[in-house]
């Protein structure tokens, strides 16, 4: 297991999220979001390399993967170093993607 480190970014980005949720959709909703990402982030400390890969090569950022979050439309975005896990961003999949991680490198 390879314990993650959150950027600021990607804080903010399951923040104002939570928040959008909990107006919109309720307390229950909002909670079950953290749980799912909370799920997503304990998968890719335990199997780092099953993440995609497809936005570390369109973006030209070494070791960039993705893996989605179950019944959300997000998606995590991260880099495996040696000795632990850089998440960068937790992003909204209809989004542009490349252009919101161009701000956290």
């Amino acid at each position: 297991m390879k314990p993650r480190a959150m950027r600021l970014a990607a804080q903010t980005d399951i923040d104002s999220a939570f928040s959008y949720y909990l107006n919109e959709a309720g307390a229950d909703t909002a909670l079950g979001f953290l749980d799912e990402v909370d799920a997503a982030l304990n998968h890719i400390e335990h199997n780092p390399g099953t993440g995609s890969p497809r936005y570390g090569e369109l973006c030209d950022v070494p070791g960039l993967r993705l893996w989605f979050v179950t019944r959300f439309p997000y998606a995590v975005l991260y880099v495996e170093h040696p000795e632990h896990l850089d998440v960068l961003r937790v992003l909204h999949q209809h989004r542009d993607i490349p252009a919101q991680l161009a701000d956290a490198l």
